[in-house]
């Protein structure tokens, strides 16, 4: 039988960033196989979980055209001027350094050309890096450049401080996915997956919705308006680590797809996920966004208030400013910025700064936060914050922490994106 999906000169998507087409390198068959067995013989390196998340990403393509954690050029060019310095790549534009750690003594026994196993914090061999270089990094540097900041308390920072000492380089070959296809098989997919999705349906220009929480009616409103605005929206929900309090990504799906089923039309949203932790870096996140989503179809990314933030490190429109400085030949993928969302009681509906023009003593502005406060104290939502809906699955999941006793739930220092 025929595809009818397009080939990338046929399709009417944006192109992947940096390349004519996706570039995984996730192995199979025989040549995994027989990579699986070299790994064993091999010496090892234990993933972060945000290493693990990165690796994933490389295996599915979803961080084209990247195909090595970054070496010491690169590290440095991406941390000062976001923009990758060696090889084929070198003038790129790439926001965040995606690099790996190790401890020194395991460091220091590698040679360029060597193997190394790639193995995740639970065993599983994940991949192959072939060493290119090992090299250390001013860590406070790093942080200051992409966070903004160096406080210990910041939960990207402290994945910077407390990584191993000494980052190593290399191309690598990626044996799984995770536990993400199983665990999440209606809505984990990878960017080649859901270009073809994009393309069954004829979409042409697509925003994202980054998010990873369950969606209010703030965000709601968000993805409607995206919905005026283009073909469709992919609403995209992170799946890996994320800080305490946070609200566990199947929670999460089960609140989405509900949301959808309930208040969209059915052919213009599809909800999908991916498998990266979140570094909660602010404005240099929300262009990784954009850059990643860009691999995966994406024309547009919605960006609003604090987009990735956490606490008060960054201001609330950084994540769409720092776009102005971005060009169209650099990031394909183009924000969609918008301003403060909220409930204007005047008014009666969802409405934003640009549209409502009664006093700021008649909006109900709607956080991620003020929403896990209530549900965990068990005070009332009013109906204009969330739907019913929705609502009624997330005070289960409360309730259930309530009862076993399973984690403390931490409320401050989350945004609403």
């Amino acid at each position: 039988m025929t595809s009818t999906i397009p080939s990338y000169s046929e399709s009417k998507l944006v192109p992947p960033h940096g390349s004519d087409e996706l570039k995984p390198l996730l192995l199979k068959g025989d040549a995994r196989t027989h990579a699986l067995k070299l790994a064993s013989t091999l010496p090892t390196i234990t993933l972060s979980s945000r290493e693990r998340g990165d690796l994933i990403m490389f295996g599915i393509g979803g961080f084209t055209p990247l195909n090595c954690f970054m070496n010491q050029a690169d590290w440095q060019g991406v941390v000062d001027n976001m923009r990758l310095q060696s090889g084929d790549n070198a003038g790129l534009f790439w926001p965040i350094p995606i690099t790996l750690s190790a401890p020194k003594e395991v460091a220091d026994s590698l040679n360029p050309s060597d193997k190394v196993a790639l193995i995740a914090e639970d065993g599983e061999i994940m991949g192959i890096l072939t060493v290119e270089e090992t090299y250390t990094i001013d860590k406070e540097h790093e942080c200051q450049q992409v966070f903004t900041t160096t406080d210990p308390e910041h939960p990207g920072v402290q994945q910077v401080l407390n990584q191993d000492e000494v980052n190593v380089a290399g191309r690598v070959e990626v044996f799984s996915e995770g536990e993400f296809p199983a665990l999440y098989p209606e809505i984990y997919k990878t960017p080649s997956e859901t270009r073809e999705i994009l393309d069954a349906k004829g979409w042409q220009t697509v925003a994202a919705f980054q998010t990873r929480n369950p969606m209010h009616r703030s965000h709601e409103y968000l993805a409607k308006i995206a919905i005026e605005i283009c073909d469709g929206v992919l609403i995209h929900s992170l799946l890996g680590a994320l800080k305490p309090g946070d609200i566990p990504a199947d929670v999460r799906q089960e609140a989405i797809k509900t949301l959808i089923d309930n208040y969209f039309r059915q052919d213009t949203v599809i909800q999908a996920g991916y498998p990266l932790d979140m570094r909660y870096a602010g404005p240099r996140e929300a262009l990784l966004h954009a850059l990643f989503r860009q691999n995966y179809g994406c024309s547009h990314l919605i960006v609003g208030r604090d987009h990735a933030g956490v606490g008060d490190y960054y201001g609330a429109f950084d994540a769409q400013t720092i776009f102005d400085h971005v060009g169209k030949d650099d990031l394909i993928t183009q924000p969609l910025k918008i301003g403060w969302t909220f409930w204007c009681n005047a008014c009666n509906a969802m409405a934003s700064d640009k549209t409502c023009p009664h006093d700021a003593s008649e909006h109900v502005k709607v956080s991620g936060t003020k929403l896990r406060k209530a549900l965990s104290e068990d005070l009332d939502v009013p109906e204009n914050f969330s739907r019913p809906e929705v609502l009624q699955i997330l005070r289960d999941y409360y309730a259930g922490i309530a009862r076993d006793d399973r984690a403390e739930i931490k409320l401050t220092g989350a945004s609403a994106v």
